[in-house]
């Protein structure tokens, strides 16, 4: 049953899109970890601009509008980290939880003030990122039914992957993000503002935050709803921890979890209980980490 399951196109197609918010998130840890700043608010910004982006696209009927407000909300929240953490000193796993506890609650009363819906965005008209049907790749049996027809933001995902490769080694602002993770005192040294550079890394995590947070109101579902993000955020981290910090490596942990996250979905189309279905995303985090940790620990 699993097998006939896991061996058909259209498991495969939503590998990949389940995928694509992990993805994002898991780009967005790796630039802000390797300038040695832990973004644990990835959750809670993925959360609210799931709701900014269903809002704007609402108000103006303009995905381009609500996309990029959706970027600019993840954007400010990373700024918000950055400032308490790097300007105002305090501990910035902290202000993780913080800022991941106010958007729980803080997206949903801004929603029932803005609309007067409770818990979901029922009464708003948002608008959903177009789908893409790749030329000549759709018409090839297999992997046409595979890779074409995505939503526009699952295609990002993954070219994202190539951006930040590229950003990190191969232009002066990684090797300065890269340079500030691994030792704060040499780059301030040679009379680079460390402070400055952690700031651009935070801000790009917040943009690929943003992204992720986009694509689960305006991509995976068409609207905004309670905790929707659904520790996502998370499991990015340790996608990120078990890729090493590499974007490939990084990119084949996250669809390891959106394998499974997948699987889940599936499976609760069968006679399975409803509350271990659910439980196989976060089991495989668990796994995954204690692995990691296990081939890390003989390494040493």
């Amino acid at each position: 049953m699993i097998f006939d399951i896991i061996s058909s196109t259209s498991f495969w197609y939503a590998v990949l899109r389940v995928s694509t918010p992990i993805l994002f998130a898991a780009l967005a840890a790796i630039v802000s970890n390797k300038a040695g700043v832990v973004n644990i608010a990835i959750e809670g910004t993925m959360l609210i601009s799931s709701l900014t982006g269903v809002l704007f696209s609402a108000w103006t009927q303009s995905v381009f509008i609500g996309v990029s407000a959706a970027v600019a909300a993840g954007v400010l929240t990373a700024l918000i980290l950055a400032y308490f953490s790097l300007n105002l000193k305090t501990d910035i796993t902290l202000t993780g939880i913080a800022l991941n506890l106010f958007a729980s609650g803080g997206t949903i009363f801004l929603l029932y003030l803005v609309t007067g819906d409770k818990g979901m965005s029922g009464s708003l008209k948002s608008l959903v990122v177009p789908s893409w049907d790749i030329p000549v790749i759709k018409n090839i049996p297999v992997i046409g039914e595979i890779i074409s027809g995505h939503n526009l933001l699952t295609y990002l995902a993954f070219v994202s992957v190539i951006v930040v490769s590229v950003l990190l080694y191969r232009f002066p602002i990684g090797l300065r993000i890269r340079a500030v993770g691994e030792d704060e005192g040499a780059v301030a040294s040679v009379g680079l503002n460390v402070t400055r550079i952690q700031y651009i890394a935070l801000m790009l995590s917040g943009v690929l935050s943003g992204l992720g947070g986009a694509f689960m109101s305006m991509g995976y579902v068409s609207w905004f709803s309670k905790d929707m993000i659904a520790g996502r955020g998370f499991i990015a981290l340790a996608a990120e921890a078990m890729g090493r910090g590499t974007p490939v490596g990084t990119m084949t942990a996250a669809m390891v979890f959106g394998f499974a996250d997948a699987l889940s979905n599936y499976l609760q189309a069968l006679q399975i209980s409803a509350e271990l279905v659910m439980m196989i995303p976060y089991i495989t985090t668990i796994i995954g980490l204690f692995i990691y940790s296990t081939k890390k620990k003989n390494n040493k």
